[in-house]
């Protein structure tokens, strides 16, 4: 075939590279970076056969230009082509078994397609073409079909030698045939779907790079990073050559427990603490919820220390009850009812504000703490008390003194856990709360900036003991929560629990430790310089705007114990701030339409400004959502955040060069400046909020 180029060497000024098109194709190429990377794969546009589509197995893609006049039919041929090309590698160019690459590479397509924004899939709309023509009509589409599809055959000119789709391969298609964005939203709830027309989640991140966006929601969620975000779709490339090597199940089980172990190796655990993933801190406190059930014959009672400052659904799950209308596992149920299994407990609220919304002091948060204890001891119940450590404000509590004054009290049946979600510690202070027989729940996705929904209980040894003695199983409603791999293979109790993998749990905990394990690859002393820079800067920033006004206080940070080296936790590395309009502040449904604004384009709101506002206008800006708290005066609003999360240090710190490593900081640094320049902007077109 001649007049054959490589893709990257294809420029012609032809239509497609006019000005009013190019800023949609830089749109489509940018949405090529999650196509999976596969080497000695080369992508060829052809001149000569215009509407060529050709998949050479295991050298090159043929893509003819008649194609590539419509980016986005291109992208879609291409996912497909690419995909094929990567299960082919993992058959080990087993030619007889070229159905299964037929039949994953359409699964994941079409999948792709479903993904794509509004506006893309528009485009696509009144084309005739095969493959697309198929996606449309992929709900009349079978194995026996595809097996069959002349037309597939025909993309790579290769005949089967069997027509039988295995069984073995099965689960391997229903779990891995998915582009890896879409893992990375699977085995939540409705809160990881994203809309159809800016692909954001409930959270205003994407399941996949949005390297456009200036970020700094690590107090709430973020969009997985380009590096972490290629790693995870490396290992999906790896899961899949596994599970046809040496099956489904072996591979999946060794991968559950290889993430477990590269977690232990991150925060330097000792190897007979175990842990169990979950896809939230909520579902985390579930899993307390029914331990706690099965560990103890009397009377429970959890008191929830900073209960206006934790996962909204924390207080239902901890009582046995649903905490939204789906499961992880995708099992409809309503809201607000107890699980079967579950017997009733007490719960015992502190939060971190009075009724006025004023901030309590230490002392009287510990004050409130130690007679909810004492009072409930006295009763004779079990206590389940929930420290924590890094609110979604930044507040810790109750203090590390009030902590010894339990000691104290005779005859305590108590279980501390640990609630760390935002993980802004080091490996020490794990370590610590594990020594002192506490339970830490952490997930990856606050300040690690893994993708949202990747929970993990730790048990310090004695406790993983004790539950390892248990022979009562857990409640039976937890079927629809969790799968018996998540949990240790040891223990009896969670023997009952569904079968199968949740692979979206485990995609985002790879993509999480890949963000843990290059943050930890920065020289401590870099990092710690880092870390106080972007620190000092935010808060002094939000300090000189005169239309914010900071909400943080020192006084619920008292260390939980003596640390002579630097630590992240003894840092204030989250910043929430009230937004004031005529020194008055906002109302709650105008601070929410602002974080909208803010992390979207509303250049179109400012035709006709100075470039530099247009500009500004059109930056996205991802910050942390939304939190009620009532203003000074006792007026209800809300807080937004801007937060250090890990990349602000690990992403600086790529060329490993120490000068490069600072002005990455600063460069960082000036686009907090841009986020509170556009809060600023539009503050003053007040109709915008209206």
């Amino acid at each position: 075939m001649t007049n054959n180029i490589l893709i990257e060497d294809q420029y012609k000024r032809t239509s497609l590279f006019e000005k009013e098109n190019v800023n949609y194709l830089v749109h489509v190429l940018k949405r090529f970076n999650t196509v999976p990377k596969i080497n000695n794969i080369q992508i060829i546009t052809s001149t000569s056969v215009p509407n060529v589509f050709k998949i050479v197995p295991n050298k090159s893609i043929i893509i003819g230009e008649l194609y590539l006049r419509n980016p986005v039919l291109a992208l879609v041929y291409l996912r497909y082509g690419i995909e094929w090309q990567l299960w082919y590698k993992a058959l080990e160019n087993k030619k007889d078994d070229i159905a299964l690459c037929d039949v994953a590479a359409f699964e994941v397509t079409r999948i792709f397609y479903q993904l794509l924004p509004k506006e893309d899939k528009e485009k696509l709309q009144n084309l005739d073409y095969f493959l697309i023509n198929l996606i449309k009509n992929d709900s009349t589409i079978d194995v026996d079909f595809l097996l069959k599809s002349k037309e597939l055959q025909a993309f790579h000119g290769l005949t089967s030698g069997n027509k039988v789709f295995k069984e073995s391969w099965k689960p391997i298609v229903e779990n891995l045939a998915k582009p890896t964005e879409y893992l990375l939203m699977a085995g939540g709830d409705f809160r990881l779907n994203i809309d159809e027309v800016e692909l954001l989640n409930k959270y205003g991140c994407r399941p996949f790079p949005r390297p456009d966006a200036f970020t700094f929601a690590s107090s709430t969620a973020t969009s997985v990073s380009n590096f972490a975000f290629d790693k995870t779709d490396k290992t999906r490339s790896i899961l899949i050559k596994n599970s046809l090597k040496n099956g489904f199940e072996t591979s999946t089980t060794d991968f559950s427990e290889l993430l477990k172990t590269n977690l232990r190796k991150i925060f330097k655990l000792n190897e007979a603490c175990e842990i169990i993933f979950s896809p939230s801190g909520t579902d985390s406190s579930l899993q307390i919820a029914a331990i706690t059930q099965i560990i103890t014959d009397k009377e429970i009672t959890h008191v929830l220390v900073a209960s206006d400052e934790t996962g909204s659904g924390v207080s239902a799950a901890l009582k046995g009850c649903h905490f939204e209308n789906n499961t992880a596992l995708n099992f409809p149920i309503t809201k607000g009812e107890q699980m079967e299994g579950f017997r009733d407990v007490d719960l015992i609220k502190i939060p971190f504000r009075d009724e006025k919304g004023q901030l309590k002091s230490t002392e009287a948060l510990d004050k409130e703490v130690f007679t909810a204890i004492s009072d409930t001891n006295k009763l004779g119940r079990h206590v389940v008390l929930h420290v924590m450590d890094h609110s979604k404000l930044g507040y810790q509590s109750p203090s590390k003194k009030m902590m010894q004054d339990l000691k104290s009290i005779k005859d305590l049946s108590m279980q501390v856990i640990i609630d760390a979600a935002q993980l802004r510690l080091d490996p020490s202070d794990i370590q610590n709360y594990l020594k002192n027989g506490y339970i830490v729940s952490i997930t990856g996705s606050k300040f690690f900036t893994g993708p949202p929904y990747s929970g993990a209980l730790i048990f310090p040894e004695r406790v993983s003991k004790l539950i390892d003695c248990v022979k009562s199983k857990l409640p039976k409603g937890l079927v629809q929560y969790f799968n018996a791999s998540d949990w240790p293979t040891s223990w009896i109790c969670s023997k009952d629990l569904s079968d199968g993998f949740n692979y979206g749990s485990y995609m985002r905990w790879n993509a999480a430790m890949v963000e843990m394990e290059r943050y930890f690859k920065t020289p401590i002393l870099y990092r710690n310089m880092g870390i106080e820079m972007f620190c000092n800067f935010v808060e002094d920033s939000i300090n000189d705007a005169p239309f914010l006004q900071p909400v943080y206080s020192t006084v619920t940070r008292a260390n939980t114990y003596d640390n002579k080296e630097f630590g992240i936790r003894n840092m204030r590395s989250i910043f929430p701030f009230f937004i004031l309009k005529n020194e008055d502040p906002l109302t709650v449904d105008q601070v929410k339409k602002l974080y909208k604004l803010l992390n979207s384009d509303i250049s179109q709101h400012f035709e006709g400004t100075p470039i530099e506002t247009f500009r500004l206008a059109a930056q996205k800006c991802h910050i942390g959502q939304a939190v009620n708290v009532k203003y000074t005066n006792g007026v209800q609003s809300a807080v937004l955040r801007i937060s250090l999360g890990a990349r602000v240090i690990s992403e600086s710190w790529v060329n490993r060069d120490i000068s490069l490593f600072f002005r990455n900081i600063e460069s960082q640094l000036d686009q907090i400046t841009v986020i509170i320049k556009k809060i600023e902007l539009i503050l003053n077109n007040p109709e915008l909020l209206d």
